[in-house]
């Protein structure tokens, strides 16, 4: 149970006006690290204890999704391994090093449930995309390696099953002549089959023998290394996954994928693709009728506003400053990108006047999240950060929104955990214990390896709302969907899309911070077929599942 206002506190905010009541009650939200307490025993591994090559650095990614039904998130943690040729001899130790699902109890505490459900893999994981592709009402878990992908189809017991040669969802061996390495997939219907297709992020041709001749006495860099395609899999009637890249304009063989986000970025009532690369200018792929065009240089999103291509992460994305538009933030290596949206196709690169190339400039950021932490109704942003070419930490950031999208740097004020040097790789966002406000989970490619689980106390002080979509015919069109919630003389516009940062799937439930606000006017969700449907005056401080064509259909 969290901790609650004591009665000095709630008399000081009463006499105080509310300006001063927001600034009290914001001092009052705290992240206390609970990982220990709650179970988590994770420790990652890159193969070896010496940090040498772009593969070690590159960390492996978290899943959150609902395995077993109970409406409680569970988390998923890959993890690297010992490779023949390419880690260290002394890193034999780390032989056989797996992936681990984390059942949560509902108490605070998780279990290791990875082998008796059957999906500790051994292979090095990168990342893992948790959807239910069948429509059978569980959810299915598609992991991208360093190597062979897996497909695991959740039998609805608890247990999984390798289906991953009846799917076609192995990869390549080999893309331009080294081993497939994919750090990601996006799911969504491209095509308005009513089938969900899987866009699978590829990185680049890693070849451990290479040695740069420019830093002989360093990891080469990125861009030393030729790059591999993204793949776009179309899934069959019946339910295989066809290779058809090509044939829809998206080959790009020498592309240095780190990233992929889907959603509609022109509002043209079909989904589009922002693809973050490592060193290379990034792409947004608009989508008209199928005929995909790259215009991330027309449209402002291609490069930093140096007009650099750097070490981009992934695109994550939000209405940063309640205008209703959608912006986009990309975690660089070197101090990021905030790009606004000024709702005419083009992107407004404001890195320097949001305040955000100050914080970021040398942290080396990863994973990002836009999230509404202290449920005011803005969305705030977590970074985890960490040199790349050399394990040197630094410190994670928790920047906090004014309303209008300028932000600084609150993370001390919260925790101590921001004011402890780390190297982080992947965080996740979720609310893990059900009690409306959103708790990160971090993980680290240090020495200590140890993942953080930062609960969040007293966000919930605010009211909230959270949704759980289902399309009409399962996830096809509800994913990327755009929900609009009004209430008093505020509207906020969210994407229902959890594929918003590197290697991770956060809470696939859309959450809505409220501030004072004790009733919601009205919900419009626009599905991704192009319904719109509206629910009034909503249940609040609640999650609400709601069901396309049949409403509201549970609330917790």
């Amino acid at each position: 149970m969290k901790k609650r206002f004591p009665f000095s506190l709630l008399f000081f905010i009463f006499l105080f006006p509310p300006t001063l009541r927001s600034v009290a009650q914001d001092h009052q939200v705290r992240f206390t690290d609970v990982t220990r307490q709650a179970g988590i025993d994770f420790r990652y591994t890159f193969g070896d204890t010496i940090y040498g090559n772009i593969l070690e650095s590159s960390g492996s990614g978290i899943t959150i999704f609902d395995y077993n039904n109970d409406r409680l998130p569970d988390l998923y943690m890959l993890n690297g391994t010992y490779l023949e040729g390419i880690s260290d001899p002394s890193g034999k130790v780390f032989q056989n090093t797996r992936n681990k699902l984390y059942k949560n109890n509902g108490d605070g505490t998780f279990t290791d449930v990875s082998h008796k459900a059957g999906v500790d893999d051994p292979a090095w994981g990168m990342a893992a995309g948790a959807i239910d592709y069948d429509n059978d009402g569980d959810v299915d878990l598609y992991v991208l390696n360093y190597g062979p992908n897996v497909f695991y189809r959740n039998n609805g017991d608890g247990t999984f099953t390798d289906i991953t040669q009846k799917l076609g969802l192995a990869g390549p061996d080999k893309l331009n002549g080294f081993p497939k390495w994919s750090i990601g997939v996006s799911f969504w219907d491209f095509n308005g089959d009513n089938r969900l297709d899987a866009l699978v992020g590829n990185f680049l041709a890693f070849d451990p023998d290479y040695v740069s001749p420019v830093t002989p006495g360093m990891m080469p860099h990125p861009s030393e290394y030729k790059g591999q395609a993204t793949m776009l899999y179309q899934q069959q009637p019946d339910g295989r996954f066809t290779d058809v890249t090509k044939k829809y304009g998206l080959y790009f063989p020498d592309s240095k994928c780190m990233g992929l986000t889907i959603y509609d970025y022109d509002k043209d009532g079909d989904l589009d693709i922002f693809q973050a690369n490592d060193h290379q200018l990034n792409f947004l792929f608009r989508n008209d009728h199928l005929i995909f065009t790259d215009v991330a240089l027309a449209s402002g999103v291609a490069a930093n506003s140096h007009g650099v291509g750097t070490g981009s992460m992934h695109g994550t994305i939000g209405d940063i400053d309640g205008d209703g538009l959608i912006d986009i933030l990309v975690s660089d290596l070197r101090y990021g990108a905030l790009y606004r949206n000024t709702g005419n196709g083009i992107y407004e690169d404001i890195t320097e006047k949001s305040g955000l190339a100050g914080a970021l400039a040398g942290k080396g950021g990863w994973a990002a999240a836009l999230f509404d932490y202290d449920n005011d109704g803005d969305l705030d942003i977590f970074i985890a950060n960490g040199t790349a070419e050399e394990l040197i930490l630094q410190y994670p950031l928790l920047l906090e929104n004014d309303g209008h999208g300028h932000f600084r740097n609150a993370g001390p004020e919260k925790s101590p955990y921001f004011s402890t040097k780390r190297s982080g790789r992947t965080a996740a966002i979720w609310d893990y214990d059900n009690d409306g406000d959103l708790d990160i989970i971090v993980s680290h490619i240090d020495l200590q390896a140890t993942p953080a689980l930062l609960r969040n106390d007293g966000g919930n002080l605010n009211h909230w709302l959270g949704l759980k979509l289902k399309g009409k015919r399962g996830e096809a069109s509800a994913i990327a969907a755009r929900v609009i919630v009004e209430y008093g003389n505020k509207k906020q516009v969210l994407i229902n899309q959890w594929s918003t940062s590197y290697l991770t799937n956060h809470d696939p439930r859309v959450h809505v911070g409220l501030g004072k606000n004790n009733t919601v006017d009205k919900i419009t969700i626009i599905w991704t077929d192009g319904v719109r449907e509206t629910y009034p005056h909503p249940e609040i401080d609640h999650y609400l599942e709601i069901k396309e064509g049949k409403g509201i259909i549970g609330i917790y």
